[in-house]
């Protein structure tokens, strides 16, 4: 069986049909949409593809226009805005069946000297010491039903959760909207850069929207909400590996109006802050 980490790399290895246009896979899955951080994730190495590779992206600002279609592939228009002395500019149109379905611009940034301040990492346990989130799914519901299995051998990383899932409304008792998960990918990605900030961007879609609904309900089980990212913006700050620990601090600020926002700030082990991350979710009751 291939490494959910192989397929990952597979998934954001675009083919190139045109010089600025490129095409993505979109594996079928027992999905209502495509996920969000793979179109994210795909788009952004649309665009670093068509730069010299030797600025690193340093932002991202999308928008989730459509739900992607499952199994069907997706192509992405690059525009090429603007090559500087410093910064390099690219819009990504992602396409499917001729409509768009999401949106892109990404800046990159030839690397300088500068001051350097930070606030600190939170006091987290090490992931060593923490269950997997399969494992802790596991124990509370005994054998797992057939889509947790199907999602535990697809998915690409390792996400251990900072604080024991809650499994009841009882539980979210003065909880309040923040949660932070160690993760790494599953296997090792190789050594370009630009797929190592792919896999963060698409891995960045997975438990950031967790904030808002901890006050609500319950992570797992079943749910009381429809719930789709609108937009997702992130700054990245340093160099990293996405197949190394790193831990994805989240919370939400507000929910309002059909609408909650959430942060996130990902540190590496050694407490240095490498990407902060912002997204809205619409979340509508069923």
């Amino acid at each position: 069986m291939t490494n959910p980490a192989d397929r990952l790399v597979d998934l954001l290895d675009l083919e190139r049909i045109e010089l600025d246009i490129f095409r993505g896979r979109s594996p079928d899955e027992s999905l209502q949409r495509v996920f969000g951080g793979q179109v994210a994730g795909q788009a952004l190495v649309a665009a670093g593809r068509t730069t010299e590779g030797e600025r690193p992206v340093h932002s991202l600002h999308a928008y989730f226009i459509r739900p992607g279609i499952p199994g069907l592939p997706i192509v992405y228009q690059v525009e090429r805005v603007r090559d500087g002395r410093s910064f390099t500019t690219r819009r990504v149109v992602a396409v499917q069946k001729g409509r768009t379905i999401f949106n892109l611009t990404a800046s990159f940034h030839q690397p300088e000297p500068g001051f350097e301040h930070q606030l600190p990492m939170p006091k987290v346990p090490e992931p060593e010491t923490l269950p997997r989130m399969a494992d802790e799914m596991r124990e509370h519901l005994g054998e797992l039903p057939d889509a947790l299995k199907r999602m535990e051998r697809r998915q690409a990383f390792d996400i251990r959760y900072v604080e024991r899932l809650r499994w009841t409304r009882e539980e979210l008792a003065d909880a309040e909207p923040r949660s932070a998960v160690w993760m790494r990918a599953v296997g090792p990605l190789g050594d370009d850069p630009l797929v190592h900030t792919c896999a963060l961007t698409y891995a960045s879609d997975m438990t950031l929207l967790d904030a808002v609904r901890i006050p609500i309900e319950p992570l797992w089980g079943p749910r009381g909400f429809d719930m789709a990212s609108l937009d997702h913006a992130m700054w990245f700050h340093r160099p990293f590996r996405a197949d190394e620990w790193f831990l994805y601090q989240q919370e939400s600020p507000i929910a309002t109006g059909g609408r909650g926002l959430a942060r996130g700030q990902i540190y590496d082990r050694t407490g240095r802050l490498l990407v902060s991350v912002m997204q809205e979710g619409l979340f509508r009751p069923l």
